[in-house]
């Protein structure tokens, strides 16, 4: 209150800010004494809330670029706040702290602000290289750079913002220069799965096995973010081609990891994916989709009338009756053919991957009973009791 009672009270106070005793006072770094669970309602990260908004007020009449230059000189010495300053990143709140900080002193500002202020963070952290580095890379070659760019992006960029299109925003910052192939690649460094011990990313857990939930709510929530804010950047298109980039990386998904983040992304996009496909005439590939969304649904105890009435949507995305009967059957024969591969599976199967498999194959058969079920209620125009 007191930097906004004149120029000169506010000059005394930058004069104060930049003295030993005044980065002593304002400038705290115990960083790594918390073991909470919530680590945003700590009492340091609410004083780098306040200290943000002061900064805010103090250097109200600079020019944007010369707010970050004081902002960067001040902040400087603050290690943690740097992008490999800390030693123990995964046990400290010092980028989350720097990131509610720019938050607070950010908000309210306009879009080209925000430009210059994310460019100024490139150039000096020298991000944009960083990211060139691992998305050019062979996946997990650069294990530690991979931590280091989630952490920063999280922490600093993306994770505190009230308001959705706030999150969007950053994300297309970070997003949109690169190539698609790419963009795929850091979605997934910065929101995918990550190893509970170190805290790395890791790249197989789509592939080796049937995954759960918390491994791709956060993945659901970045595609999400960019398809239902509204970003002039982002096009339904441009959505659905990176979902569709993103199942592939760092190779093919099983098909129901792929389904779980379909369902996970809300019926909008997992609609407009499946849509793409018909148009595109990949009729063989959504048969097997809608065969993996009722797997996860009879597993999920999700409603089975869904993965139904999803199907009987896309069906009428096909042009013809020809096109939809050919669909129908599809669907039919993927139902036929998953059983027969899990019970392959099941019948040459050893070791402890028995069981897991045995229930794979019996949670399909109860998916395809289901589905079959809900088929036939439409058909017959029964309702379920």
């Amino acid at each position: 209150m007191l930097s906004m009672v004149s120029k000169t009270v506010s000059q005394h106070i930058i004069n104060y800010i930049s003295t030993s005793s005044g980065s002593k006072r304002l400038l705290l770094q115990d960083f790594h004494d918390l073991e909470l669970p919530d680590r945003e309602d700590t009492a340091i990260v609410e004083h780098y809330r306040s200290l943000g908004l002061l900064f805010k007020r103090c250097t109200l009449l600079l020019p944007t670029k010369e707010r970050l230059k004081y902002i960067h000189k001040i902040l400087a010495d603050v290690s943690c706040f740097k992008f490999n300053g800390c030693a123990a990143p995964l046990q400290c709140v010092g980028l989350l702290c720097y990131g509610i900080f720019l938050q607070t002193l950010t908000a309210g500002w306009d879009e080209l602000e925000c430009h210059r202020v994310y460019n100024f963070l490139c150039e000096l952290t020298h991000l944009s290289r960083k990211m060139q580095t691992v998305v050019c890379s062979k996946p997990g070659s650069a294990r530690k750079l991979e931590l280091r760019i989630r952490l920063f992006c999280r922490n600093v960029l993306l994770d505190h913002w009230t308001h959705r299109s706030d999150s969007a925003f950053w994300l297309t910052c970070i997003l949109k220069p690169w190539p698609m192939v790419n963009q795929a690649r850091l979605l997934y460094i910065i929101f995918g799965p990550i190893s509970p011990q170190d805290g790395q990313v890791v790249w197989q857990k789509m592939i080796e096995g049937p995954t759960d939930e918390s491994c791709l709510k956060g993945l659901a929530e970045a595609i999400k973010l960019l398809y239902d804010t509204g970003t002039k950047e982002w096009t339904a298109d441009d959505v659905i081609s990176l979902v569709d980039e993103l199942s592939v990386v760092p190779r093919e998904w099983l098909l129901e990891n792929n389904a779980r983040l379909l369902i996970l992304s809300g019926n909008n996009i997992c609609f407009t994916f499946m849509a793409s496909k018909a148009v595109n005439g990949r009729t063989i590939e959504l048969a097997k989709l809608i065969v993996f969304l009722a797997l996860v649904s009879e597993k999920e105890l999700y409603c089975m009338d869904w993965a139904v009435k999803m199907m009987q949507k896309v069906c009428k995305v096909f042009s013809t009756p020809v096109e939809r009967n050919n669909f129908l059957q599809s669907v039919a024969d993927a139902f036929a053919c998953a059983i027969m591969e899990m019970l392959q599976l099941v019948m040459s199967g050893d070791g402890d991957d028995d069981d897991r498999s045995f229930m794979n194959l019996f949670h399909l058969v109860q998916a395809q009973a289901s589905f079959h079920k809900e088929v036939l209620y439409l058909t017959m125009n029964v309702l379920p009791s």
